[in-house]
Order: C-alpha cells, then structure tokens, then sequence
C-alpha cells in the first residue's frame, strides 16, 4: 500500500496530489537552492504592488506569498512535473494594458481580474474539448512571432523608458546588475569556460543568486543599497489586502473590461501553450535516463490546473499572469539532476516540490529574510523584464524565415508596444492574410 501511494500519490479526479514525507523524501540541496532562488523571484513584484498598486510593503509580501502557495499547488495539488511560474513573456504586454489605460489601484486591481478570469475561462474550454493545438496550428508563424517580438520590446521599454528614473537612483546596482546577467548567462567564453571549469559551473547554476550577491556588497559600498533588517514574524494582513484587491470588496470589473482584456488573454494563452510544448521537450530529455520514475505528461489535465489556479487568484489576490505553467530555469535545473540518477534525485515531482520548498510560507513571514532581500527587489524585477526580453527576442527572430514574415513581426510588435493591443493583433492578422492572398494569387 506504501509503495502505491509512494508511486501514484492521492488521487482525486484528474488531479494526484503529492505530499512531502508520505509521496517523496526531502530534497535538501533543491531546497536550500530553491529557497533563495524562489523567495527572490516571488518577492520581485512588490515593488510594483507598492508603487502603483496602492498595497503596503506588508500587504504586498503577503500578495506575493499566496500567488507562491497557488504557484506550488500546480506540483502538491494537481500532481503537475512542470515547475510551474509566471507567464513571463506576457507581463510586460500585461504592465502596459493595466498601467497605460487605468489611473486608481481599484482599477488596475478589476482589470487584473478580469484577464484571471477570462484566461480560466479560456484555458478551461482548451482543457475540455482539446482545440488549443489546433488553435496554436491556425496561427501564422508571423502573427505569434510578432506577439513574443511585442512582449521582449515591451519589456525593455519598461526598464529604459518607462522605469529609466530609477537608474538614477541606482545606477551601480542597476548597471552593474545588467552587466553581471548579460556574463552569465549570454556571455560565449563563459559559456566556455563553465563547460571547463566546475567552480564557474556551480556558480552558473545558482542562476541570478552571484549577481544578487555581488550587486549587493556594490550597492551597500556605493550607499545605493541600505539594509534595515527587522527581526520577528511577519503578521499577514490578509482582511486589509482582500479590501483593496478582492473584486467581493471592490467591485466585479464592467464589461469593458473583458473586452478589452481579450487580446492579451489570447497572447498569453499562445505563450502558455509554448511553455507547455517546451516544458515537455525538457521532460521527455531527461526521461530517456531516468525510466525508473515515470512522468504523466497531460496537456488537457495542465490546462484544467492552470484553470483552477488563475480563477482563485482572480477572486483573492487578482495579478495576471503570475500563474502559469513553466519556469524554465527551474525545470532545468532540477530536470538535469534528476537525470543524474536515483541516487541523486529520487523523482522528478519530489525535486521539483522542493525548490520551492514545499510552498511552506516562512520564507515570506520571517521578516528578516524579507527585509535582507527588500532592498534587492527593484533589481530583481528589472532582471526578470530584463531576461524576458532578451529570451523572447531570440525565440521570436527563430520563428520567422521569409522577409515577409519578418516585417508582419515587426510591425505587430511595435503596434503592440506602442498601441492598443486590439490595433497590434488587428493589424498583424490583417497583413497576414493579405500577404497568404496574395500569394496564393501569385502577385
């Protein structure tokens, strides 16, 4: 009975659920990682929520925790082998509808719910009769590599335009930041070097954590960074933030608002699918070696928990799109240890669960790491802009071969950037039927 419910975890409906201790051991290395790593990441929105969104640095932490405890029950609750994260790619796309188009908290909060719900509804209709392949088919290669070009251009619009003040503020941190990432991750002969060297390989793997580390020995010497570290436990104030972001507290959004929130929840639901296609290429390469701990790969099951996740959030802590379906670097990371054998990782969803330590929330709630990392944040969410970008970039220009192709790219995305998101998709839709047309009619 033990090794059944070690192998199959609890089932309910289409869903297995996973717990520590009783489905997989605790993966101590993916946890110590994992987090650093995922604390970092959670907590790079709060900034934004603070700034522009009218929460207190308190209620934003807590914001933060409950959209990492919906992150995580993708892996404990719904039983899914993909480590699961923000729909990256759309935030940007995202940050330029809600900020560009709407002035009061209020606002911005009941269009964030009405692109959760909307997108729930959407991936549940995928989910149920199977069509997002055949809708992902039924898109001009040009059409979505102009949607990835529209959110890497509007990523970088966000850190060199709309933000650019706070490189007054922060030029060292942010610089330097910039710099260090750019080495890393991107740079040929560190590339080569890591492949050479184990030291540089470690410290490769441990993502943005060395760039963290050396920004803030840079910063706190230049004065840029000022740590005021807070000991106790931090005491969530869930009534105060339902207040100012539950549409039960402040309102369900109008109509308007999902009308205008449909062409970003279509543009996500293409960069979804994608992360679905890429997550699973990861599993299925790392599953060749480790036959010994099977996967269930289901893409309609993947949609109905994404789903589910994004209807909650709309209802409690509305931001889209932080609940999606892959982060790459931590499927990556955990998927190349699991290949290293049993020994080294005993299953995929185990390791998975741990780097993001089991979504037990004292990370959030321990105010002195909160308060070490506070100063960080700004940093950390100009990265994560900073890395979309650049990924969706080199992912949108591999997507299109002809001249033709190239130029309905690069007028969607600049549309997209600069307009309306219905004039971007219109347009872009438009010049690619009328390029298939003519075509076709050999003009």
């Amino acid at each position: 009975m033990n090794g059944l419910m070690k192998n199959n975890g609890f089932k309910w409906g289409v869903f297995r659920a996973y717990l520590p201790l009783i489905h997989y051991r605790i993966e101590w290395g993916l946890l110590l990682q994992g987090f650093v790593v995922s604390l970092s990441t959670g907590l790079a929105l709060v900034p934004l929520l603070t700034g522009s969104f009218g929460l207190t640095f308190e209620e934003a932490v807590t914001m933060a925790m409950l959209h990492m405890m919906l992150v995580t029950s993708h892996i404990l609750i719904f039983g899914e082998a993909y480590a699961a994260g923000w729909i990256t790619a759309a935030l940007p796309l995202v940050l330029a509808l809600v900020l560009g188009g709407y002035d009061s908290p209020t606002e911005r909060f009941q269009m964030m719910t009405a692109l959760s719900i909307e997108f729930a509804v959407l991936t549940f209709f995928m989910g149920i009769t199977g069509f997002g392949k055949k809708l992902i088919g039924m898109i001009p290669a040009a059409l979505k590599a102009g949607i990835i070009m529209g959110a890497a251009l509007s990523a970088l619009k966000r850190i060199f335009y709309d933000d650019v003040s706070k490189f007054d503020v922060m030029p060292i941190s942010f610089i330097g930041a910039i710099v260090l990432c750019l080495v890393i991750f991107y740079l040929p002969a560190f590339q080569k070097w890591k492949q050479e060297n184990n030291i540089i390989k470690l410290i490769a793997s441990l993502g943005l954590l060395p760039v963290f580390a050396v920004v803030g020995i840079s910063g706190y010497v230049a004065g840029e960074l000022e740590f005021d570290i807070i000991s106790g436990v931090l005491n969530p104030p869930f009534a105060s933030l339902f207040e100012k972001v539950s549409p039960f507290a402040i309102g369900w959004p109008p109509l308007d608002y999902y009308i205008a929130a449909m062409p970003i929840v279509l543009m996500a639901y293409v960069i979804l699918f994608g992360d679905l296609l890429t997550g699973k290429a990861i599993i299925d390469a790392g599953q060749q070696e480790r036959s010994d701990d099977p996967v269930d790969v289901n893409f309609n099951r993947s949609h109905f928990a994404v789903s589910i996740r994004n209807f909650l959030m709309a209802v409690i802590v509305p931001f889209f799109p932080t609940q999606g379906v892959l982060w790459a670097g931590a499927q990556v990371i955990v998927t190349e240890r699991w290949k290293e054998g049993k020994e080294k990782l005993e299953g995929l969803i185990g390791g998975i669960a741990a780097f993001y330590y089991y979504a037990i929330p004292i990370g959030f709630i321990w105010l002195p790491v909160v308060t070490f990392l506070k100063p960080f944040m700004p940093v950390a969410l100009m990265l994560t802009l900073l890395l979309t970008g650049i990924a969706c970039g080199k992912l949108s220009i591999g997507l299109v071969k002809t001249h033709k192709e190239k130029a309905i790219m690069m007028l969607t995305a600049l549309l997209l950037t600069f307009y309306d998101p219905w004039i971007g998709l219109s347009i872009g839709a438009l010049a690619c039927l009328l390029i298939r047309t003519t075509v076709k009619r050999g003009v």
